[in-house]
């Protein structure tokens, strides 16, 4: 009787601070997935379908930009500093935003003179971007980096200040009427909260650090970035497809549909941004319990889709309209494949946080690459068949594929780990 009450009320604080670290996952991306909404139904009532198709190829190459800053600068540290002495998160993080901000800078160089060179429609949205994406990524390193030391609170609290400096830059932006002042709202006032969290962490970014962070990790970096790149890659070639075969407005139209599902989206994301680190947390206090974990975390995460996309179906033509305006009549018509694609993801989400924390690179890489292809096939496949429903059922159908492998690799990797501990998951 005495064992049984030493041992649980530990087990009851350990429940509750896992609880709470994804609960203020759940929050901060509720925040950020708000201001992200907000500006994609400002531009699709106020611009129409085919500047809205503008803005979802510019939001599909920022989210490829995106990645390949997680892959280099962000996925190593939540593997490899989560819950680790201050003094040694402090030194990674400031290495691991710097790398985070030259890649930003890099990239964005490369837009803008691209989008100059460009011209016509797209090219001031590509123009716009590029200037925007150090202080985008320097914004989204910081989230990774207090998730990282279990601090959710100040991530929640940069993204409010982020949706806060929002207001008044889309107010402008609105008066403008173009996409690329809508670009530059949102990444402006993403900019101000990237400079919040400088003073939040206490922490200056260092770019020239890059260097020594990409050679300590890049057993992981490299692996990472393949795999993260494979993910808003393959979205970008079904965007650029979908549009060259079908027409710009088409992406617009799947955008829309993927609004829709913005926050059981923003759930999703939100969960991401602590369930690696937490999935380290389980392999190093009680690793047989990470298969249990990873497939609690996919299947409430598809059961979840599943029942968001059913409530979609009962939404009323009068306020679809009212949230999406003139992008709700064919966006509407996408909810069924998108809903079971989305389902089909978070299942493998599961699995995929699994791999990571177990830092078994060559596994995940193997299974994102086996994804993204069957996304890209699926999604240009399914255009050519039938159109814009025809890219979306084929989306869903790679997403079933897709998440498959990642539980079979997992399960795989567990088996291999159980008999022989990987070095890779260690604490500095």
């Amino acid at each position: 009787m005495s064992t049984g009450k030493e041992t649980t009320p530990p087990a009851r604080s350990a429940r509750r601070a896992v609880a709470g670290r994804l609960s203020w996952g759940l929050a901060d991306q509720a925040a950020s997935s708000l201001s992200n909404f907000v500006v994609g139904i400002y531009v699709a009532r106020s611009l129409g379908l085919t500047a809205f198709g503008v803005f979802s190829l510019a939001w599909v190459t920022y989210g490829v930009v995106l990645n390949v800053s997680r892959g280099l600068a962000t996925d190593p540290l939540v593997v490899r500093f989560s819950g680790v002495p201050e003094a040694s998160w402090r030194g990674a993080v400031a290495r691991s935003s710097g790398t985070a901000l030259l890649v930003g800078a890099v990239i964005g160089a490369a837009c803008l003179v691209a989008g100059l060179s460009i011209g016509g429609r797209l090219g001031p949205a590509f123009a716009g971007l590029g200037v925007m994406l150090p202080g985008l990524l320097l914004q989204d390193a910081w989230r990774y980096a207090f998730f990282a030391a279990g601090a959710g609170r100040k991530a929640f609290v940069n993204d409010v200040v982020w949706g806060v400096a929002l207001v008044p830059a889309m107010v402008v932006a609105a008066h403008v009427g173009t996409v690329t002042a809508f670009l530059l709202a949102w990444g402006g006032s993403a900019t101000v909260a990237a400079g919040y969290g400088c003073f939040q962490s206490g922490i200056r970014p260092r770019p020239a650090g890059a260097r020594e962070w990409h050679h300590d990790h890049r057993d992981l970096g490299y692996r990472y970035l393949v795999e993260n790149v494979g993910v808003s890659g393959s979205s970008q070639l079904r965007a650029y497809g979908l549009g060259a075969i079908v027409g710009v407005g088409a992406v617009g139209v799947v955008r829309g549909a993927e609004l829709l599902l913005g926050p059981f989206l923003a759930v999703l994301m939100g969960l991401s941004l602590v369930t690696v680190a937490e999935a380290a947390r389980v392999l190093r206090q009680a690793p047989r319990r990470l298969g249990t974990f990873c497939l609690l975390l996919g299947g409430g995460q598809a059961v979840g889709a599943l029942l968001w996309g059913a409530a979609l179906l009962l939404v009323p033509d009068r306020l679809g309209e009212l949230v999406l305006g003139d992008v709700w009549s064919s966006a509407s018509e996408l909810i069924v494949p998108v809903t079971l694609g989305v389902a089909g993801a978070g299942l493998g989400t599961g699995a995929a946080a699994g791999l990571r924390a177990l830092a078994a690179a060559r596994r995940s890489l193997r299974c994102q690459l086996f994804a993204s292809t069957c996304y890209v096939a699926g999604g240009i496949g399914g255009a050519v068949v039938a159109g814009t429903i025809g890219s979306a059922w084929g989306v869903a159908a790679a997403s079933a594929c897709g998440s498959a492998v990642w539980w079979l690799q997992l399960r795989s990797a567990l088996r291999e780990h159980h008999h022989h501990p990987i070095p890779e998951v260690r604490t500095p």
